[in-house]
Formats: structure tokens, C-alpha cells, sequence
């Protein structure tokens, strides 16, 4: 199988914060609305919440690693004072220890936050910021059910930028109703425009649980159909690319320097530390999600926070490696595979290889084109861009089939 066992110590941390002003069409991530006002009740909610997220830091088992990455997902972390922010890291700080130089993001919404704001998000130790924008045209927005307007985006871009914030990620959606490929493009080029360090461009994923899942049917009407979603892949791959932004992952772009350390960690396969409702972690070998919902998870805190899962196989593990690896540009390392693995992975991809969308190279980092070759020779093997990238889940069906 894998040659080689991955360190079982984590070294990032992932803190969910689920406050939401409203819950957006798309979303079926786990979160609490709160409402535009806010109040007394909702001031409750996000105290009593913090406390059981700093207990739950308390009730891991602290080890001799200190992290490297801290992430603050969502939700709405930005709807969180930079007080409320800081006493998060600081729990983090007193039971793991935080890395010098280590990068600390935060999701933030427009129009959640002014410039006092920021600065005290900056003044807390937070370094790296994703801007949730999804979209640059205002009918798109409002048929999200998003609760920012284009004149929050204006005015949020406008703060980083006084501020002199160097480190920002620009989050767009794509394959929404009624978008066209012309949305498509003008959203590209305003966000170049802002010259983010960073952006994440997702493909609108229909949940059955949510507003849009109920309401729509893949590649019906209004929802852009399967190639014109393709379009747009291939048309913010060439925009990006053209613009001097490194595709390095199937959905996130960055210039030179900028790649998101955290969700690196996520891709390599490697362990993380998970906390807050509905919140994943990879730890000893094990992977655990947290409950979903405050009234149980604060019963799990309660009870103890005890992680109970089974432990990974080596075939779960493999999976997993392939599955996540793919996702980079420079695929995976076929060093970390046992000869016979490596063989049987490669005659699950030769058909994809022949197909162009598989990309073989070797110790010299040369491209290999022929089909006949010394598996020892390959160094790297990564999916081709974009073709490669939009039939992902086609080779990766495979993978599974074949060696689960």
C-alpha cells in the first residue's frame, strides 16, 4: 500500500464558527442564524458558544507540536469581535503552542465589518483573510439569498486596501441560475482588477437540503447545463492562468507565495486538528466529525468530548491519498507507494493517460507521453489542466472501483 505512515501529530486546526446573518440558498454547512440585528439572544448564543469551543481545545490531548495553520471557517467568523477572535487563539496558544510565522485566516463576510474591525482582526494576530464575495453581479447575489450587496464588496475591498492587507483570498461561485458565461467573466475581471493574492473558485454543488436542492434539478433550467459549466471552468482557468495566478488546486488559484498553508494540509492527507460544531478532524489516525447541531455538540463537550471512531486502513488510506492528491496540480508523489500498489493504480489510469487528461513525469521532470514505460522511472502523476480537473470524478470512480 503506502510505503511510508504520515506523522500522527497535527500541526493545523480548523475552529468553525456557525453564526450566519441568514442562511444562503446553497448552503448546507452547519450554522446558527442570528439575524441582521443581532440582540441580547444572539450576544447569548455566540458567549456560550465560545465557551464550549474553548473547552473543547482544553479537552484535546495537547502534545509537543506546535501549529502551524489556524483556520476560522464558517458561518460568518467575521460577525465575531476581534476580542471574541483572540481569546479563540489564545485557548489554541496555551494548549498546543502557535508557530512563529504561522498563518492564521479568517472568512469574512461583506458588510460585517469596518475598518475597526479589521485593524483588530490584524492587531489579534489573524494574517490571512477570505473575502466572501461569490459574485459580482447583484441579480446573482440576491437569487443566492446572499445578505451583502456590490456596494458592501466595494466597501470591504476598500478597507483591505487601506489597511494594507497583503495576505487575501476572493471567494466566486460558479454553475449558479441564470448565470451565463458572460457573468462568468465579469466577476473574473473585476476580482483581477482588485488583485487579490489568492481566489477560490467553486462549482455551485446542489445539497438536497438546502433552498436550491429543493428547488432545482441538475442541468434543468435555470441552472446552466453541464457544458456551459464546463465553459466556465475552462474560461476561469484561462482568465486566471493569463493573469499570472498559479492554478495549483481543481478550485483555488494563487500568485506566487500565496498558496493557502492550511488547506494544503487538507489535500496532503495530513493530520488536523478540528473544532466547533460539525467540525472534521484527522487525529490519530482516526477521522471524527463533531455533532452538527449546538445542543448536541455541547452535550458531547459535556460528556467529555471522547472521540470515538475506527481507525483508518491501509486501503482507507490509500483512497484517501489518491483522492485528495489528485486535487493538486503536481499530484502525488508515487515514491510513497509499494511497486505492486503503484502498478495497480497505474492500470486504473492508463486508459485516462492515453485520453490526455493523465500527465506522467519523471525523475527529470519531463513529461512522459508514451504508454510503454518503466513504472520505477515516474516520479509525479497529476491530473492534466483543465481537462483533467473536470473529469476528476470519472478517474477518481475508477480508482475506487478498481482498489477499493
Amino acid at each position: 500500500m503506502i510505503i511510508n505512515s504520515q506523522a500522527i501529530f497535527p500541526t493545523a486546526a480548523y475552529i468553525h464558527i456557525p453564526f450566519c446573518r441568514r442562511r444562503c440558498y446553497y448552503c448546507d454547512f452547519p450554522i446558527s442564524v442570528v439575524g441582521d440585528k443581532g440582540g441580547k439572544s444572539a450576544s447569548f448564543m455566540v458567549e456560550e458558544y465560545i465557551a464550549a469551543l474553548i473547552e473543547d481545545i482544553q479537552l484535546t490531548p495537547s502534545i509537543n507540536q506546535p501549529v502551524k495553520t489556524i483556520f476560522f471557517g464558517g458561518g460568518t467568523p467575521s460577525l465575531l469581535s476581534p476580542a471574541e477572535l483572540s481569546n479563540i487563539i489564545n485557548a489554541i496558544a496555551l494548549q498546543f503552542g502557535i508557530a512563529t510565522g504561522a498563518e492564521i485566516s479568517l472568512e469574512i463576510d461583506p458588510g460585517t465589518f469596518d475598518r475597526d474591525r479589521l485593524k483588530g482582526y490584524l492587531d489579534a494576530g489573524l494574517n490571512r483573510f477570505s473575502l466572501g464575495v461569490q459574485s459580482f453581479d447583484p441579480e446573482l447575489l440576491k437569487i443566492c439569498g446572499r445578505s451583502h450587496t456590490l456596494d458592501d464588496v466595494t466597501e470591504a475591498v476598500n478597507i483591505i486596501q487601506q489597511l494594507n492587507v497583503d495576505n487575501f483570498s476572493l471567494d466566486l461561485i460558479s454553475g449558479l441560475p441564470h448565470q451565463s458565461l458572460e457573468h462568468c467573466q465579469t466577476s473574473l475581471e473585476k476580482a483581477i482588477a482588485i488583485s487579490p493574492k489568492h481566489l477560490s473558485c467553486y462549482d455551485l454543488v446542489l445539497e438536497p437540503v438546502t433552498a436550491f436542492g429543493k428547488q432545482y434539478q441538475p442541468g434543468e433550467t435555470p441552472l446552466p447545463n453541464d457544458d456551459d459549466t464546463a465553459e466556465m471552468y475552462r474560461l476561469t482557468q484561462q482568465t486566471l492562468t493569463a493573469a499570472g495566478y498559479q492554478h495549483y488546486e481543481v478550485s483555488n488559484y494563487a500568485q506566487p507565495g500565496y498558496q493557502c498553508r492550511h488547506n494544503r494540509v487538507y489535500w496532503e492527507n495530513k493530520p488536523y486538528y478540528g473544532f466547533g460544531m460539525g467540525a472534521a478532524s484527522y487525529v490519530n489516525n482516526q477521522r471524527f466529525t463533531r455533532p452538527r447541531t449546538r445542543r448536541e455538540y455541547y452535550k458531547w463537550i459535556e460528556a467529555g468530548a471522547i472521540i470515538d471512531a475506527p481507525e483508518m486502513t491501509a486501503s482507507d488510506r490509500l483512497l484517501e491519498t489518491l483522492m485528495l492528491g489528485f486535487r493538486l496540480a503536481e499530484g502525488i508523489d508515487t515514491a510513497q507507494f509499494e511497486p505492486d500498489t503503484l502498478q495497480k493504480i497505474w492500470s486504473c489510469l492508463q486508459p485516462y493517460h492515453r485520453q490526455g487528461w493523465i500527465e506522467l513525469i519523471d525523475g527529470d521532470r519531463q513529461l512522459i507521453k508514451s504508454d510503454e514505460i518503466d513504472l520505477s522511472s515516474i516520479q509525479k502523476i497529476h491530473l492534466n489542466d483543465p481537462e483533467g480537473f473536470l473529469f476528476s470524478n470519472t478517474i477518481l470512480a475508477t480508482l475506487f472501483e478498481k482498489l477499493e
